[in-house]
Formats: structure tokens, sequence, C-alpha cells
């Protein structure tokens, strides 16, 4: 396994000679491997090894546990050794996040700072690859997405990703290496451990060489993405004059274009969907304008295409933000509360908001990124339980009072409208009883 990992390393040129690198290091048996590969390898390759433990503090004595097994086996080892708790049961309520995301969110954020002027390496392996590539796939991705993990972000490496689980294993084995085990990772209460324990063994029945088919297509993938990226970086400079416009972007292909568009937008921390995009493109190819969010509006002449702040009466202006557990408001004496709900937490919830009016929707099947916004002009939407899509002013003529259609809320996904208020939610994100987890969504 030594071998793979260090033709990895040089092969992505992840590591130089002299660098300091911070092994993340949970005492599962991935990071303990890591930790274990990069020491081993450290006079090879010149480096320096530390490793930096994160305590979660989810799990009590178990956590504490896996806190001590780190640091004697550092001192065991002879490497330098960072603990670092935070909270994340607190974290998570204070930002109405699950704890999986705040954990995840707490632990980068920790990453970051410790290895300031270092390399940070992570133990995802080939396993971890595919399950993230799955994730991705059922949530909805591009070229990137299918990819899976990164093999490198910023000062972020994963030198394991060329060697799988089985291999890990095998190698604490020979080694008499022993680890700790995370509970929470056996059972399924998370959306990757339902990918691990079930949808990934069924996936191997018909392939048992699964996890190096995908080694291989992950590969080509990343190659393939790299090279459209690096497409779409020269036609980025190439066009971009400056002040957020673009001159003969159009003569570009499409995807190279969208990709333009969607750097420009989250250059400028402006929210955008797979629909968005190829409105913007649309636009951008026969002239026109489309608001992006509040009064910023994507305006072209068919030469030329930049955003402009373009003012509008308070009661036209086109509102929108990124959707986030949590409150979401877009308008000043109404709220948009959406909580995230697991099954067997539902009719606890249920009881609790008994009088409020609500909706559910299948949280898992909203696709990409979602954005909470008001009313468009040309919305359609495809409602629960009707064969056909309806237009937004016809449903909302019937329904809405006329009092009340100044500020109704949108949902959107990658691939349109998927929630209106009072109007009901889209067929394709409506639950079903394979359904896991609820977006819940009322108002106040």
């Amino acid at each position: 396994m030594l071998d793979k990992v260090c033709s990895h390393i040089r092969k992505y040129q992840l590591i130089s000679p002299g660098d300091t690198v911070v092994c993340g290091l949970s005492g599962g048996a991935d990071s303990v491997a890591l930790l274990l590969s990069l020491r081993e390898l450290s006079d090879e390759l010149g480096i320096t090894v530390e490793a930096l433990h994160v305590n979660h503090c989810i799990r009590g004595a178990e956590s504490d546990r896996d806190q001590e097994f780190c640091r004697t086996l550092c001192e065991k080892l002879g490497v330098r050794f960072t603990a670092v708790s935070c909270n994340v049961p607190e974290y998570a309520e204070e930002n109405s996040l699950s704890h999986e995301e705040a954990a995840r969110k707490l632990r980068y954020g920790i990453f970051s700072r410790y290895s300031a002027g270092k390399l940070m390496a992570t133990a995802h392996n080939a396993n971890d690859d595919l399950e993230t590539a799955v994730l991705n796939l059922i949530r909805g991705t591009g070229l990137k997405g299918l990819a899976g993990v990164p093999v490198r972000r910023g000062n972020i490496i994963r030198p394991l990703l060329c060697v799988s689980r089985a291999e890990i294993e095998g190698f604490l084995a020979e080694r008499g290496q022993d680890f700790v085990t995370d509970s929470t990772n056996l059972s399924d209460d998370y959306t990757r451990n339902r990918i691990r324990h079930s949808i990934l063994p069924i996936m191997q029945e018909i392939n048992p060489s699964l996890i190096n088919t995908f080694r291989n297509s992950s590969e080509t993938l990343r190659e393939e993405d790299e090279l459209i990226s690096s497409l779409a970086e020269e036609a980025y400079n190439s066009t971009y004059t400056g002040e957020n416009q673009f001159s003969g972007l159009r003569a570009k292909s499409g995807v190279i274009r969208r990709r333009c568009l969607a750097r420009l937008l989250s250059e400028n921390s402006l929210p955008y969907s797979r629909e968005r995009l190829l409105d913007a493109d649309r636009v951008l190819m026969n002239g026109g304008k489309l608001n992006i969010s509040g009064d910023i509006y994507l305006v072209s002449d068919g030469e030329t295409a930049g955003l402009r702040t373009i003012s509008a009466p308070k009661e036209q202006a086109e509102l929108s933000a990124e959707l986030k557990i949590g409150e979401n408001r877009i308008f000043n004496d109404k709220v948009m509360v959406c909580e995230l709900l697991e099954c067997d937490n539902l009719k606890k919830n249920e009881d609790v908001h008994k009088n409020l009016t609500f909706y559910l929707l299948d949280y898992d099947k909203i696709i990409g990124r979602a954005a909470v916004r008001n009313r468009r002009f040309g919305d359609r939407i495809r409602l629960s339980g009707r064969g056909f899509t309806s237009s937004v002013k016809k449903l909302i003529n019937e329904k809405v009072p006329q009092e009340l259609r100044s500020e109704l809320h949108f949902i959107e996904d990658e691939n349109g409208t998927i929630f209106a208020e009072r109007l009901g939610i889209a067929d394709r994100v409506s639950p079903s009883r394979s359904t896991t987890r609820f977006l819940k969504i009322y108002f106040r």
C-alpha cells in the first residue's frame, strides 16, 4: 500500500520536500493508516508530519476515549500532536444544522486555522470517493461532482484516495496496529451511512470490482473536468473586461459560457441554479436582461454582457437568497422557516406544531443548490398530484387573495420551481414511502 500512496503523492505533486504535513487524526482506521503512511514515508519524501485531532463533543466518554487514543499513538510515533474541542450539538442548534453538517463545518474551520502555512492531509480513501460521487449524483451534480472527492483543494490533500478501505485494514493488520471505531459510523442515521451500508453493497454485487472500476472512472472524470476548467479559465481571462462584464464570450461553446457565468455570479456572492444559468446564457446570446438577485441584473446587448444594478420600485423588486435551514427572510414582516426532519422525528414535530399550516417535501429530492425568492414573471410549477404543469399566475388568481399576492415565497432548485407558498410543492419533490428526510416549511 505504501508504494501506491507514494506514487499517488508524486503523480499529483501533493507534497514537496521540506513541507510540513498536518494529518487529520480521528483515531479511526483510515486516519491511523494515513498517519502511519506519512510517518513511514517522511524520510523518502523529506517532510515533517504532525497530527491534529478534533473532538466534536458528540459522544461523551467515547469522544474523550478517541482523543486519548490519538494522543498515545502520536507519543509512540514521536509525532507532534494537537487536540481541539468544539461543541457540535450547540453549534448545530444555534445554526439550525444537522449534527453531520455542523461537525463538517467546524472541523474544516479548525483544519484551516491549524494548518496555516502547512499542508492538511485528510484520510479520504477510494470507498469515500465512490460514496461521495453517489451522494452527489442523488442530489444532482455536474462533472466535478461525479468525479468524487478532489485530490487537492487549496492546502488540503488526500494521499489515500488511491487505496480502498480493505487495503487500509490489511495495512494496519500487517503492522498489528489497532484503531478506534466511531459508533455513529455503524448506524444508518446519516445519509452517507445509508449509502455505505445499503446502496454500495448492491452495486458491488453487480460489479465485484466496483471500487477499482470507479477509481479509473473518477480519474478520467477529473482529467476531463480539469480540461474544461482550463478552457473556461482561458475564456474567462480573454473575454472578461473588468467591472463584471464580458466581451466576446458568446463566441465560446455553451459549456464554457455557462462556467464563466457561474464564476462571475459566484465571485459576486450571487445565488444561481442550473435553470438560472441556462436563462443567463440565453440572455448572453440573444440580448436582453435577467434578474439575478434583488436589483442585480445580467444585461446583454448581444456583443457585451455583464452585471448591472437596476433600481426598481419596491413593489416590483425581485428578491432572492440562498435557501437555508432555519429562518429565511426576504420580506420585512414575514419569515419562512425551514426545518430538516428525520423520518422518526416527524410525528413528534407535527405534535409540537399542530396548530401551524406547513408543507413537507422530500429533502433528498432537491437538485443542487436551492434559493428562496419572490414571484417571477412566467413562473410555472407541476404541483404534487397533478399530471400537468400550470401557470403560477393562473393558480394565484384562482387561489390567493389579492392582498396576499405581493409577499409569496417560492423555492427553486437547479431544475426549477419546487415550492410555491399557498399553492403547494412540485410533484418531483413530493414525499413517498421511501422518504427518510423531510424539509418542513411554515411561516410566521
